[in-house]
């Protein structure tokens, strides 16, 4: 084989590989999805399920909210863009779908399409230097406004009029029938729509021949019988024995878990991005798995444990009838790693491309299902199986095409931490990668996750220049970290020890 012809097969095995991560669909083919019976009750899906619960048990979280707000610059026509607005939802039933208890089983019910309101609120009389400010505060209000979902729709949205020719357009759905794909797919149909209405022509996107109700009846058959059990067994045996992660938390453990949450962002830069992504071609996985893989070395040293386990989100669209169904689709995964303190990172990154892999081809299997499983001990202050997330995004605002508008994002963070703590990271159009550690304030103080964010830069950049590396030599540290505890220069496993010692004063058994 040439050495052209080699480069040729490893990119095709890494395009092949990162599809496989995606959730996008193979070359197998695959029977088409069949539509549900409208006449008869329509299922809820097992992940719909599991939202609908919990906006039941907390009815006033804003946790299960799903903002889009984009800030539109230019001549906005905004009567176009309602009738663009009105247009996209109505062309997906789960956008017009409320959920009611039918006895003691929740049903969808789809309601025919109707006129949907999109409010106009000029803010032009508001002092100039004050409209940004004014804006964010609607906009938290129109996000923590809880949803009916026996009476209401589960989207909503707002425009804001900050100038003449500055908007910010605000989207909120309910998780329940939403996930990240769908967010970039309402954003990618607004802007074809509006373009075309703004044209004189008639919107043309693609049609919707499977709707979310499809699915959620297709995932059930899917999931019923020996291919449920077998996809269980799986789980039961990767999960066995595992005990939640002990972090550096600088507070007590409240008894229940709250959901306030703030995040310190950084980027990896472009040069060092490079060679995670040469990482991963060089070890025939992805760039996914060798964020993920020094994500969990970083979490073991702090945690004193090689035992690390954190959850990941994964697109449940493996079908290719699934690619422009709206709704939620994702599922939860929890990818366990081993690291051993004599590893090197070539070891753990082959062992964590495995694990994925594996983990990948046993996705089915609804997270809440697999909570009611194993059935870890019911523990109100913390989330169930894993503590701290894991997530590489795709960049998204390339999805949103207006004519004669420029689209920017609008805001900041949401204020919420799903979980104790979150690593997102977002690969970005000029080589870098953007990171964003989200942390429970209840548990941590901020400047406690500017120190787990540093060293995992730390620890990327130690692991992707020499893979060889063994994850007790990687410095974790700053010299004024640790000039802190004054003992003699330490090596090896003793820094996790002085690690240990550094938060000693704050950590709190939980």
């Amino acid at each position: 084989m040439t050495e052209q012809s080699a480069t040729n097969v490893a990119d095709l095995r890494a395009a092949l590989l990162r599809k496989r991560l995606a959730g996008q669909p193979g070359t197998a083919p695959r029977n088409a999805i069949p539509r549900a019976d409208r006449k008869a009750a329509l299922p809820l899906s097992h992940g719909q399920q599991q939202m609908w619960f919990l906006s039941r048990l907390e009815p006033d979280s804003i946790e299960y909210l799903v903002p889009l707000v984009m800030r539109l610059r230019g001549p906005l026509d905004t009567d176009v863009l309602r009738r663009a607005w009105e247009h996209v939802c109505a062309r997906h039933e789960v956008l017009r779908t409320r959920i009611e208890l039918r006895g003691v089983e929740p049903v969808q019910v789809i309601d025919a399409p109707r006129p949907v309101g999109l409010p106009d609120t000029d803010l032009r009389a508001v002092p100039a230097e004050l409209r940004d400010d004014e804006a964010l505060a609607l906009i938290r209000r129109e996000l923590q406004a809880p949803f009916d979902l026996a009476a209401e729709w589960p989207v909503r949205g707002a425009l804001l009029r900050l100038g003449d020719d500055d908007h910010v357009l605000a989207v909120v759905f309910h998780h329940v029938a939403c996930d990240a794909w769908s967010t970039r797919m309402f954003g990618a149909e607004l802007g074809a729509a509006y373009n075309a209405l703004l044209r004189g022509a008639a919107p043309f996107l693609p049609e919707v021949s499977v709707q979310y109700a499809d699915f959620a009846q297709w995932q059930r058959r899917e999931l019923a019988g020996e291919r449920g059990e077998k996809e269980l067994t799986y789980w039961r045996d990767r999960l066995a024995g595992l005990e939640p992660i002990a972090l550096p938390i600088d507070r007590p453990r409240p008894p229940v878990r709250g959901h306030d949450g703030a995040d310190v962002v950084f980027d990896v830069p472009a040069e060092l991005a490079e060679r995670v992504r040469e990482r991963a071609r060089e070890f025939d996985t992805t760039p996914f798995t060798v964020l993920l893989s020094a994500y969990q070395a970083m979490l073991s040293r702090f945690s004193g444990t090689a035992d690390v386990a954190v959850g990941t989100v994964v697109s449940g669209r493996t079908h290719a009838d699934l690619q422009r169904v709206f709704g939620y689709c994702i599922n939860t995964l929890v990818i366990r790693a081993r690291c051993e303190g004599d590893s090197t990172f070539a070891e753990l990154l082959r062992r964590g491309r495995a694990t994925v892999l594996d983990a990948f081809d046993h996705h089915a299997v609804p997270f809440a299902q697999l909570v009611d499983e194993l059935q870890p001990d019911r523990d109100q202050s913390r989330t169930p199986i894993f503590q701290t997330a894991f997530t590489l995004h795709e960049y998204r605002l390339d999805t949103l095409q207006f004519s004669e508008l420029t689209v920017e994002p609008f805001g900041d963070d949401e204020g919420i931490a799903k979980y104790d703590l979150t690593l997102q990271m977002q690969e970005r159009p000029d080589g870098t990668i953007h990171g964003r550690l989200q942390y429970a304030t209840a548990l941590f103080e901020r400047s406690t996750a500017e120190r787990l964010a540093t060293a995992f830069q730390r620890v990327l950049a130690a692991a992707v220049t020499d893979p060889e590396v063994r994850l007790s030599r990687i410095e974790i540290l700053s010299a004024a970290e640790r000039a802190v505890v004054v003992v003699p220069p330490v090596l090896g496993a003793e820094v996790d020890v002085l690690a240990h010692e550094l938060f000693e004063a704050r950590v709190v058994e939980s």
